[in-house]
């Protein structure tokens, strides 16, 4: 059962989305519409959460998730797309248009989630349950909070906006301290952890859901203003939430690493929080990756397929070993590879380049998915998956250790290589961890900010897990099973601390030169 249908939530959309102005932040419409009118009844809170699974992420989705969190990390590459290139250069200019995008995306978020809290919170009749209530407000306030970690990874201090009226009535703000921003996001899922069901409908958050992303956000603020070491109380606490999905939660990995990435499997038990893309949707309401990423046009209903310049670096590569074929296969092409659920009605395709394969799941027909189009993949991708607070567990648990044997640390990160084909090891290093974090979760927009939240305690480890990269695709033969670098002429600019931070989009600077001046303290 899909979770979003687009023509059932137009009302919604129509008010809360389309009427929006396109700036700095969406300012909401100012009739009493939605907030009169619409919430009245458990089924609409259903519909207004609902509407925000999918469409308003699309200009994150389309190429900025792959762009930031593989290409600018170094997984990825694509020599010819001039933004991209700026993410594999290190020349990042704040007119750079997936910047841009991916900005006004997230606070496009934050102000459709603050619009439906407040009418909940404000209008809705007494005659709706509490539970439908707090149900409803978790997710809206997981959801934000999703967008503010994004938010505060990227950009670090930026505004925190609560409240879109005060916005209207004084649309210059301030940014707000990177720590203010942090606890911001902690409140916000410590409400989703505690109101959200256990279970709900596929596609639709739950506890375990807020309480994963809980951990991560610990783990990630334990380093932030330490040298060397981490925060102990944050690493506890991460610990204790991603311990809390690992053993109590009754979820388990899907047993295949592979179909992890098929649509015949969106929405499965490992999945915590995925983006429920509808078919048929067109250009700006659905998963474009596929068109964007795929090698071929045969691979795509419609066209597309444009990514035949892109693929892994070698730097990537290399850390695959010969025994990690399922991830390996699973994640890129590489020449002479052949997928026979691809072009199935073909005979299947055999990759004729070194090239992106997650997200690519193939033609309307592959997917017996009648409406979908170009723009509109029916892949539900993971923002967030089980698989990932397994290893945020381990690290939590590793801690400020260079090794550990712990038990639990063991059984958790063994089960990622089970499920991999890949040995057990009897000991954890945190070299072993980042290379087992990295082919985990490539190409899912995951190790940019890995290298984030290294940067916060350890900013010359992280400068220095980038510097020492090659970053180069790499052409294969199948016969000898060789790898010959390909040389791009790309002029890279050496990390530094500022790396780490992505600048304000140009036009924002000018609308709110707030923007430019020193952080400010939220909580008083």
């Amino acid at each position: 059962m899909k979770l979003i249908k687009l023509n059932i939530c137009l009302l919604f959309i129509m008010v809360v989305i389309i009427s929006c102005k396109k700036d700095f932040l969406n300012r909401p419409p100012l009739t009493g519409l939605t907030t009169d009118n619409f919430y009245k009844s458990s089924s609409d809170l259903r519909l207004a959460t609902a509407a925000l699974y999918a469409q308003p992420w699309f200009s994150w989705n389309n190429f900025p998730l792959l762009g930031v969190g593989d290409i600018m990390s170094g997984n990825m590459l694509q020599p010819y797309n001039a933004d991209l290139v700026q993410f594999t250069t290190f020349s990042i200019t704040s007119q750079n248009s997936y910047i841009t995008n991916s900005w006004q995306s997230f606070y496009d978020i934050v102000a459709h989630c603050n619009i439906n809290i407040k009418a909940i919170n404000t209008k809705l009749p007494d005659s709706v349950s509490v539970k439908s209530k707090t149900g409803a407000l978790g997710e809206l306030r997981f959801i934000r909070a999703t967008s503010y970690f994004f938010i505060a990874q990227l950009w670090g201090p930026v505004p925190i906006i609560e409240d879109n009226d005060k916005l209207i009535a004084n649309p210059l703000v301030p940014r707000n301290k990177l720590s203010d921003v942090y606890k911001f996001i902690i409140n916000d899922l410590r409400y989703a952890a505690a109101n959200l069901p256990k279970s709900d409908q596929p596609g639709r958050v739950t506890t375990w859901s807020a309480q994963g992303l809980l951990a991560k956000v610990y783990l990630t603020r334990a380093g932030l203003g330490q040298s060397g070491s981490r925060n102990q109380t944050d690493l506890d606490s991460a610990a204790y939430y991603a311990g809390s999905v690992c053993n109590t939660s009754g979820l388990t990995l899907l047993p295949s690493y592979y179909n992890l990435f098929r649509t015949q499997f969106n929405d499965n038990s490992e999945s915590l929080f995925a983006f429920q893309w509808a078919p048929g949707v067109g250009y700006g309401g659905g998963n474009g990756i596929q068109a964007q990423f795929a090698p071929s046009s045969s691979l795509i209903t419609g066209g597309g397929g444009w990514g035949g310049a892109i693929g892994p670096t070698i730097d990537l590569a290399n850390l695959y070993t010969p025994q990690d074929s399922i991830r390996r296969k699973a994640t890129y092409m590489l020449t002479g590879d052949h997928y026979p659920e691809l072009n199935a009605a073909g005979g299947g395709y055999t990759a004729t380049g070194v090239n992106v394969k997650k997200h690519v799941v193939g033609t309307a027909a592959d997917n017996n998915s009648p409406t979908m189009d170009l723009w509109s993949s029916i892949e539900h991708n993971a923002v967030i998956r089980l698989g990932d607070v397994y290893l945020i567990y381990v690290e939590a648990l590793l801690g400020n250790n260079a090794s550990t044997s712990n038990g639990e640390a063991l059984k958790y990160f063994n089960a990622i290589r089970t499920r991999a084909g890949v040995d057990p090891v009897t000991s954890i290093t945190t070299s072993s961890l980042w290379n087992e974090r990295r082919v985990e979760l490539a190409f899912e927009g995951q190790y940019w900010f890995d290298l984030v939240r290294l940067s916060y305690y350890n900013p010359q480890g992280a400068i220095d897990a980038i510097n020492k990269q090659v970053r180069q695709q790499f052409t294969y033969d199948p016969g000898t099973g060789t790898k010959t670098l390909v040389a791009n002429g790309l002029i890279i600019t050496p990390a530094t601390k500022a790396t780490f931070t992505l600048p304000i989009p140009a036009n924002d600077q000018t609308a709110d030169p707030k923007l430019l001046e020193e952080p400010v303290a939220y909580y008083k």
